[in-house]
């Protein structure tokens, strides 16, 4: 598998269910979201948007990828709800690794909150994402059991000392 095809694979609606582990304090929680993933054209105006912040051509980029989200966490009974524009720029020479944009969530507002990053595909079919700013980095990890099944983990550390970790469980919902 490509990473085109593995992020195409990626549209739809998923049901996430996750455990994260905070490894300072060794608190747990559990959570539960409706996830969707659409892959947006490189003309749509936030994937133009993103491109003009980090002086990219459009044309360079692949196409956009919104994830929005609604779900909960057993500790607050407050619905999370949120999204993110993921941007790969995908070389044709070099199409298992490169670079991505990222809207950060709650960036709706001026100015916009973005971060870039890098993925890397490997021959396990594991697609690995990095980002790194000056108040956080992340690793996020995620593959296929089968079309309608994937596993993604995270570990997140910010610049305070705090560390989480998590596990996610995503079943498509609808056969794809």
């Amino acid at each position: 598998m490509d990473i085109k095809e593995f992020l195409e694979l990626s549209e739809g609606k998923w049901f996430s269910q996750r455990t994260i582990h905070n490894l300072s304090s060794g608190e747990l929680q559990a959570g539960k979201s409706n996830l969707t993933i659409d892959l947006l054209p490189e003309n749509e105006p936030t994937v133009v948007q993103l491109c003009e912040h980090y002086q990219v051509n459009p044309s360079e980029a692949w196409k956009g990828l919104k994830f929005s989200w609604e779900g909960t966490v057993d500790s607050d009974s407050k619905k999370q709800i949120g999204s993110t524009i993921v941007l790969p720029l995908i070389d044709d020479n070099s199409p298992q690794a490169g670079q991505f944009l990222q809207t950060r969530p709650g960036s709706d507002q001026s100015p916009l909150k973005t971060s870039k990053g890098r993925y890397l595909l490997g021959e396990d079919e594991v697609l690995v994402l990095t980002t790194e700013t000056d108040t956080f980095s992340v690793e996020e990890r995620l593959w296929y059991l089968m079309p309608n099944l994937r596993l993604r983990t995270s570990v997140v550390k910010q610049n305070n000392g705090l560390t989480q970790a998590s596990f996610c469980s995503e079943i498509r919902m609808g056969v794809k």
